[in-house]
């Protein structure tokens, strides 16, 4: 950063009014000076035993004004644990931090973190420890995490205060934040709403508030004064769902891998949605990437040397990654995908030779040389090679691609065949049907009226998938799993709403002055839910008693009652006994009323 910049910020910093955190800021340094010594010493004897693991040392700002108390955050570097679990990690490396410390003031009270658990934090929208890391005084940051999380959090602090109403998200991506001393850069994403935009068009929008929010990112890295490049990501949020459904590689790094320092909801969501698979490339968003390879050959031909190896890079990557997401992979990085097209395609299924890797590796090298300009000029016939080497590729990956299409077909034909079968037996289950076969239970149901005979014809079709895949052309099978996903359905909403009633059955509404709770009645158990209109839910767990009573009410959590709820099977008959009228009179109070669902 210029002299003249950092000046530039430095004067808008002095025109604001002093806030209570910059004074608090102020105290602690001049504490970290008075106390210099003791944490150089500390900071020696933890990195002497354990400098493998330690990540950063920060002078926390103290919890309570005018305490004696010495916080000092830890961070532990847990990303290649492999002889215990990381709590195990944690508290062994707890146990002795104490003891170092005790040894140099009794006064100094290490917080050691895991670089996990601080992600996890930010996924949970706890934000107040990067407020505290912010305002820290750093001991020992050799990766610059903690200068990367301050800058961060400085910058997302101006952001909000000029565009609350429209940052959705303020995201950490790259490998500074997982603790990579690789890395150079700094690099964060903001998510604009633009959904409500009137006055402007949306590009006016995204262009205006990005160059705005880029702007308050110099200031930022100015006040911080960190060395390493703040690369500031603006998207606009309906740019942002184009990309998520065309199946963009760096928006499926940018959920996986992103750590987000603010979420209004959005982002954590299409993450959980990610690892849920339910955000899947389309065939469109597939076939584009296959086809993406030709075009792209056909303009690097007579292109200048950044956009010849630029497109050659591409027509090699992105057939690589439609094959890696048709065998059922997200959209990788590019250094991931020379390393999963090796040990898949290679080396486990045996279906791709290792020569093609290497002209992959190869073209991306070309690239990323050219890039960081390592190569500045190149011979005509360096060219010829790599376009001959490119288009061999090429024409290799579509042989490729026509044999994972293949394998790729029968494994989704079985698999609909194996869940089909498992619903049918499920439902066989529910309704008490003794049964030789599948099919034959299945036929006992349809004679029953419960489903239309027809439906059996549809059954037979499926039992062909096992039966004589081999024989059937691809047309048959799409047409066999077109026609049945309909069966599916059914089924399936015949069951979730058998299970629905049986549930209400099991379940008590009790109204407790203004609030309402619910109890669910299991076989043995009874889940609590206080109340069923907090934001945050307080569940219990009872032992329900033969005599209807609860017993051993211990806190829970709202995974146990799912569980529960997937393994719940209503029995014939339930009974409301006394006793557990009187065991939610001394839980709710005794003026409750109680509502049996029947």
């Amino acid at each position: 950063m210029e002299e003249g910049a950092k000046s530039s910020a430095e004067e808008k910093l002095k025109e604001t009014p002093v806030s209570d955190e910059e004074k608090q800021i102020e105290v602690l340094k001049k504490k970290f000076e008075q106390i210099k010594d003791k944490l150089e010493k500390l900071k020696t004897k933890l990195l002497g035993k354990f400098e493998e693991y330690i990540i950063a040392i920060a002078l926390l700002p103290p919890e309570k004004k005018d305490s004696k108390e010495i916080s000092v955050l830890v961070l532990i570097d847990d990303s290649d644990v492999k002889k215990m679990t990381r709590w195990e990690l944690k508290d062994k490396l707890t146990a002795v931090i104490n003891n170092l410390a005790a040894d140099i003031d009794k006064d100094i009270k290490p917080d050691v973190m895991l670089m996990t658990e601080l992600r996890e934090i930010c996924f949970d929208g706890k934000y107040d420890i990067l407020q505290l890391i912010s305002a820290s005084v750093f001991v020992h940051d050799p990766k610059d995490v903690l200068k990367a999380l301050k800058v961060s959090e400085i910058h997302k602090t101006m952001v909000l205060k000029k565009f609350e109403k429209y940052v959705v998200s303020y995201v950490a991506v790259g490998s500074l934040f997982r603790g990579d001393a690789r890395s150079n850069d700094i690099d964060v994403a903001v998510v604009i709403d633009d959904t409500d935009v009137k006055k402007m068009s949306r590009f006016e929008l995204r262009d205006k508030l990005g160059a705005i929010i880029r702007t308050l990112g110099y200031d930022a890295s100015s006040i911080t004064n960190v060395k390493k490049s703040f690369h500031i990501q603006v998207y606009i949020l309906t740019d942002f769902w184009e990309a998520i459904k065309e199946a963009s590689p760096v928006i499926f790094t940018f959920l996986r891998d992103g750590i987000p320092l603010y979420d209004r909801g959005i982002f954590n969501s299409w993450k959980l949605l990610l690892e849920m698979g339910r955000i899947k490339p389309s065939p469109e968003a597939i076939d584009m990437h296959m086809d993406m390879g030709s075009r792209l050959i056909e303009r690097a031909k007579g292109k200048m040397l950044g956009i010849v190896a630029e497109d050659i890079y591409y027509a090699c990557l992105n057939p690589s990654q439609a094959a890696l997401m048709l065998y059922g992979v997200p959209p990788p990085t590019p250094r991931e995908t020379i390393r999963l097209m090796e040990e898949i395609f290679v080396h486990k299924e045996k279906m791709l030779e290792k020569k093609y890797v290497t002209i992959l590796a190869k073209t991306f090298k070309f690239y990323k040389d050219i890039e960081h300009t390592k190569i500045k000029e190149v011979k005509g016939k360096d060219l010829d090679i790599l376009l001959k080497d490119s288009e061999m590729f090429l024409k290799r990956i579509n042989t490729l691609f026509s044999q994972i299409e293949k394998r790729t077909e029968k494994k989704r034909a079985l698999s609909f065949y194996d869940n089909t079968m498992k619903i049918i037996e499920d439902l066989l289950h529910e309704e008490n049907i003794k049964y030789n076969s599948i099919e034959s239970g299945f036929k006992k149901l349809c004679a029953s009226g419960k489903f239309p005979k027809q439906y059996l014809s549809n059954f037979k079709e499926i039992l062909k998938i096992r039966e004589s895949y081999s024989k059937l052309t691809k047309q048959e099978v799409e047409k066999i799993l077109r026609e049945n996903a309909f069966l599916v359905r059914v089924v399936i909403d015949y069951l979730q709403r058998k299970k629905g009633v049986e549930l209400e059955r099991a379940k008590i509404g009790v109204k407790y002055g203004q609030k309402f709770a619910e109890v669910y009645l299991f076989d043995d158990t009874a889940y609590i839910i206080d109340d069923i209109n907090a934001a945050e839910k307080k569940i219990s767990r009872a032992k329900l008693l033969p005599s209807g009573g609860l017993d051993e009410i211990k806190d829970s959590n709202l995974d146990d009652l799912e569980k529960s709820l997937k393994k719940f099977s209503m029995p014939k008959n339930v009974f409301i006994k006394e006793k557990i009228f009187e065991d939610l009179r001394k839980l709710f109070g005794s003026d409750v009323e109680i509502l049996i669902n029947r």
